[in-house]
């Protein structure tokens, strides 16, 4: 079965605004900062966040590195153009 061209345009990867980029950043480092850093894993987490570059979806990265609970919590503390985002990249 061909892929229909319609579902090959939503495979695009989209770059968002640094606005959006921003603020995913910093929900993710809030999100992180909650947890104890005894054995350096909040630390690991948060130089995975602070490396992530701005180019294409590589910032949904912070959202997938989320549990479901987590997940939760990101998107409660996010603005309507970050769930826009996020919904159009899943």
């Amino acid at each position: 079965m061909a892929l229909q061209p319609q579902f090959l345009n939503n495979m695009k990867h989209i770059t968002p605004s640094e606005e959006i980029f921003n603020e995913m950043i910093n929900i993710a480092s809030l999100i992180w900062l909650q947890y104890d850093n005894e054995f350096g894993y909040v630390t690991e987490k948060l130089n995975i966040v602070n490396g992530i570059q701005n180019y294409a979806d590589n910032v949904m990265a912070v959202y997938r590195m989320f549990d479901h609970m987590n997940q939760s919590k990101f998107v409660a503390l996010a603005s309507k153009d970050v769930l826009e985002y996020i919904k159009n990249n899943l």
